[in-house]
Formats: C-alpha cells, sequence, structure tokens
C-alpha cells in the first residue's frame, strides 16, 4: 500500500461568520494542484488571496499522475519543484509494443543540460500535499478547508459567493474569482456557461497497483497485446513502488462490473504473471475532449478542468491547468496595481483557449489513433504500426499519446514581431527552454534566473558604457524589467542563437516577448508597452 498519509485539514471559522463583510482582492475557488498554484503565484506577486475547497483532505486516489517539464519548472518558480522531483519518479522514454514485440522505444529529452527531466511520475494527493504545506509558509493566503461554494453571482465591481459550511452559511465579496472548482464546476454552473466538444464512445480501466518490481522506469504502451486483446494497455511508474496501470476496455463494458477487484484482479495477473500485489485505486473513465467558449466572463476566470477537460493519455490536464494559472496570474497583479490596463486580461483568454485547443487536438488525435472507429482508420493504424518497426519516419505518425508539451504563443497581440533574424526555435510567444549559465563565478540554470517581473536577456559579458547607459536609462522608465547578463557563447547562447549584443524580453511566465540584435531603448519600452496592451 502506498506510503502516503492522508492529511486531516480541520475547518477553521472566517471574518464573515463573525458578521464581517470585506472585499477580498482575489478569491479561489477549489484547492486541487491548479488553484493551489494559483493562490502560491497570487502571493508571490503580492496579492491577499482566499482559497477555498469543500473537502477535508486532499484528492482521493493518485489520479493525475505526470507532471511534464514546463510544469515542473514553473513549480520551481512557486518554489516547490525540488520537492516533487525528489519524491516523483523520473522518466524521460517509452517503449511502444506491438502485440509482444517492442517496435521502437522514443527519448522525450534526447539532449543534455536541462535541469528538470522530461516528465516525473508522482500520484496527484502528493503534488496537492506538498504544495499546500507551501502555502502555509507563504504570507497573504486565507486557506478556508470545508468551506463549500453553492453559489456565485456576479456585478459590475465585485463577485458575491454563497459559502456553506458546518457552522452555517456566509456570503463573500471578492474584486476577482480564479474558478479551479473542476469540471463540475459550481462556477460554471452558477454563471450559465457550458463546455463544447466531443465525447468518445470508448472506456478504459485505471488500476494502480503496489508491487515489487525492479523495471525501469519506462513509459510502457501496448497495441493489440495478448493480455488485452484486440484493445490497447498502458503501465508506468509512481512513486513508493505503485504502478499505473490502464486498459481499453471498450464502450459496452460495464463499468460497475469492470471497477470490482474480483474483475480487476485477473486483469492484472494476464497483464503480469502470478505475481503480488495489492490495488491501490481504480477508476472507470471515458474519454472526453471538451471546453469552454470562453476562459473569462467579466472578472471570472477559469482555469484547469473548470476550463477545459482532455481525455488522460498524453498528461494533458493537469499541466495545461498550471499553465493557466501561470499565464493568469502575472497579468492581474499588474492590473490590480495599475501598470496594465484591463485589456490585459483578454489574453489570458485568447492565449489559454489557444494552448486548450491544441491539448484537445493532440488529445483527440490520440483518442483516433488508440481507439479507431472504422476499417480505413484501423487499416491506417495498423500499417502505421507495422511500417514503425523498421522505418524511423512511421514512427512519428504512432500516437499513443502525444505527451504533453507547453503552448507556445506565437500568434499573441503580446508579442512584438521579429525585425531581426534569428534561427531555431525561441520566436514570440515560445516558453523559454532551460540552460545552465554561470552568474558571478556561480553556476546556476537560465529559468531560476527569471522571477516574477519582466526580465531582459542580454548576451555580451563586456558591456560598452552605451549598454550600461541603456540599462541605467531602462531602470528608471520601465522598472519592472531587470536586466540579466549572460555569456555570449556556450549552451544558453546556442540555444536562443545569441551573439554579441543579442537581447531578449521575457515575460514574468517566462515566455518571449520580444527580441533584437542590437539593444535600443526604445525598442525595449515599446516591446514592453505593447506586451501589456498600454499602445
Amino acid at each position: 500500500m502506498t506510503a502516503f498519509k492522508y492529511p486531516n485539514l480541520p475547518f477553521a471559522r472566517c471574518p464573515e461568520l463573525e458578521g464581517a463583510s470585506p472585499t477580498h482582492p482575489v478569491a479561489i475557488v477549489g484547492a486541487g494542484p491548479v488553484g493551489l498554484a494559483a493562490a502560491i503565484d497570487c502571493s508571490l506577486h503580492g496579492i491577499p488571496v482566499v482559497l477555498l475547497d469543500h473537502k477535508d483532505t486532499v484528492s482521493d486516489g493518485s489520479r493525475a499522475i505526470c507532471w511534464a517539464k514546463r510544469t515542473l519548472e514553473i513549480c520551481d518558480r512557486l518554489g516547490v519543484g525540488q520537492r516533487l522531483v525528489d519524491k516523483g519518479v523520473t522518466w524521460n522514454r517509452g517503449n511502444v509494443y506491438l502485440g509482444d514485440r517492442q517496435i521502437y522505444q522514443f527519448d522525450l529529452l534526447p539532449e543534455p543540460d536541462h535541469k528538470r527531466p522530461a516528465f516525473i511520475n508522482l500520484q496527484q494527493f502528493y503534488f496537492e500535499h506538498y504544495l499546500a504545506q507551501h502555502v502555509q509558509s507563504l504570507p497573504g493566503i486565507d486557506l478556508r478547508w470545508q468551506h463549500k461554494v453553492i453559489h456565485a453571482q456576479q456585478g459590475p465591481e465585485s463577485v458575491t459567493l454563497t459559502v456553506d459550511t458546518q457552522d452555517g452559511q456566509y456570503t463573500l465579496e471578492t474584486e476577482w474569482l480564479i474558478a479551479a472548482d473542476g469540471v463540475r464546476s459550481t462556477i460554471r454552473d452558477a454563471l450559465g456557461q457550458d463546455f463544447q466538444g466531443r465525447v468518445f464512445q470508448d472506456r478504459f480501466l485505471i488500476v494502480d497497483i503496489a508491487i515489487q518490481r525492479d523495471d525501469p522506469a519506462i513509459r510502457r504502451f501496448w497495441f493489440d497485446p495478448p493480455f488485452n486483446a484486440g484493445q490497447s494497455a498502458l503501465m508506468h511508474k509512481q512513486a513508493d513502488n505503485v504502478w499505473r496501470t490502464d486498459f481499453q476496455i471498450g464502450w459496452d463494458a460495464d463499468p460497475e462490473l469492470e471497477g470490482k477487484p474480483e474483475t480487476i484482479i485477473p486483469r492484472i495477473k494476464k497483464m503480469l504473471g502470478d505475481v503480488e500485489f495489492e490495488i491501490v485505486w481504480s477508476s472507470v473513465y471515458t474519454f472526453t475532449c471538451r471546453r469552454m467558449e470562453k476562459f473569462r466572463h467579466g472578472r471570472v476566470f477559469f482555469v484547469g478542468d473548470a476550463a477545459h477537460v482532455v481525455s488522460p493519455f498524453g498528461a494533458r490536464g493537469g499541466n495545461g491547468g498550471v499553465q493557466d494559472t501561470d499565464n493568469l496570474i502575472w497579468k492581474l497583479a499588474l492590473v490590480r496595481t495599475g501598470q496594465a490596463p484591463r485589456s490585459l486580461l483578454e489574453s489570458y483568454n485568447s492565449e489559454r483557449r489557444h494552448g486548450a485547443d491544441e491539448n484537445i487536438l493532440n488529445s483527440t488525435r490520440s483518442t483516433d489513433f488508440i481507439t479507431p472507429k472504422t476499417p480505413v482508420s484501423r487499416a491506417f493504424r495498423d500499417a502505421v504500426l507495422d511500417l514503425a518497426r523498421d522505418h524511423e519516419f512511421a514512427r512519428r505518425f504512432v500516437n499513443a499519446g502525444r505527451l504533453s508539451t507547453p503552448a507556445a504563443y506565437e500568434n499573441s497581440p503580446l508579442n512584438t514581431p521579429d525585425t531581426d533574424n534569428f534561427a531555431g526555435t525561441m520566436n514570440p510567444g515560445t516558453p523559454c527552454t532551460d540552460a545552465p549559465i554561470t552568474i558571478d563565478g556561480r553556476k546556476t540554470w537560465l529559468l531560476d534566473q527569471i522571477g516574477t517581473d519582466f526580465t531582459l536577456l542580454y548576451f555580451g559579458e563586456d558591456i560598452s558604457p552605451a549598454t550600461r547607459a541603456t540599462f541605467d536609462a531602462l531602470s528608471v522608465l520601465q522598472p519592472s524589467v531587470r536586466p540579466l547578463v549572460l555569456a555570449p557563447d556556450g549552451i544558453a547562447a546556442a540555444r536562443y542563437d545569441a551573439r554579441p549584443a543579442t537581447a531578449y524580453l521575457i515575460r514574468p511566465d517566462q515566455h518571449v516577448t520580444a527580441r533584437w540584435r542590437h539593444l535600443r531603448l526604445e525598442a525595449v519600452s515599446a516591446a514592453l508597452d505593447h506586451c501589456l496592451t498600454r499602445t
């Protein structure tokens, strides 16, 4: 059995139950991975926040387990990345099988010199627990367990929540509301909003089992394995010697019957042989790919599963939700302090809808490949798998759950288009790739040096008087921009196609917003104003 001990998260009375009626700057509904990440980010940006959740402990069962490199980099900025990595199972490689024969292996992080791996596997309850503990160490977060939001009503200057507790109901006023309350969002229902998208007619069975195995931490995916003929299966390792198994069981399967131990145990033994194991958690699910039409409704922002939901293959749900908050909070902070107009907030809607659409597209393609619904699509799928055994080109078409990658906002209205020629992939709108760097003789990582403000990356250690004067003027005219001087050679320079005097303007969420071959004060100021929709 897992070594995790579920915490008891106690109820506590709040000022509203004592008759007070403050208006809070920000309220977040839902203390899952996404809501907790949003609350931590609010604290780092100096925004007081109330976080409400109806639960008395963290999520029941493993649920989301695959946390991508970009999510780990965001969690580094939030202050919990290393703890997640220390506990999680690190992996970069995966094997793909047809029947009982391996047809190829892939590596999601083939190049060295990245701080974080492609993925770790860590049960959702650990993720939530570590973030909830970190919340307790931060200022400005009022975390209220066992406070159930049952209604929301939006006005012109605030949102009013009705909250139910064991000591009675109260109303809570907030200037801004972040709905992180999941696929069955109370806030979404209260605002009369709904999902649009597709539900696939297929079912899958997740079973997490505790078992002693010395196999390497490799993602294994089978098409038509002998232990699940005509269907698919997945297996990979989590913390505490728990293994995730995932079986395609078909649309006609009885969910209640498939979830019973007397049905699960023979399945596992057929897969692994006559070995000792313990069922830790199980769930039957249906592939779903849906999203709201808009993620912002006035003073309410929808994040995570409240805004969009995808099928589990590809690890795009939880990772996409954390990217939602990474995109939103810095914008909300700048609007609250008057450094940017409210028009900046609309970019959350456009950028993260793009991210959700990208995830839904990849998830839909994965589903269609894994579960072909017509003879033609099955013939194509089987031909691709046959070719993939011996031909590299065919492996690009195999889709056993195209794994989560960060969204690039290359068409974002916040970007300043290039006026100079650059090679590589670090285009405006792209999330920064990490690299080892040296600052004042100390070895560190590039992303660790990008904080909650804008960062100006400047490649060139021999700074001319003119460049120094530009830095000084920038500190006066645009104090939210912090220069970071890097060597014009080495790994970071290569990844950013940098030459001496190359400069990049980086957003607080570590996305490129502009770049130049030569630093000019007026160009940086114009790009910052453009990014903040001040022009």
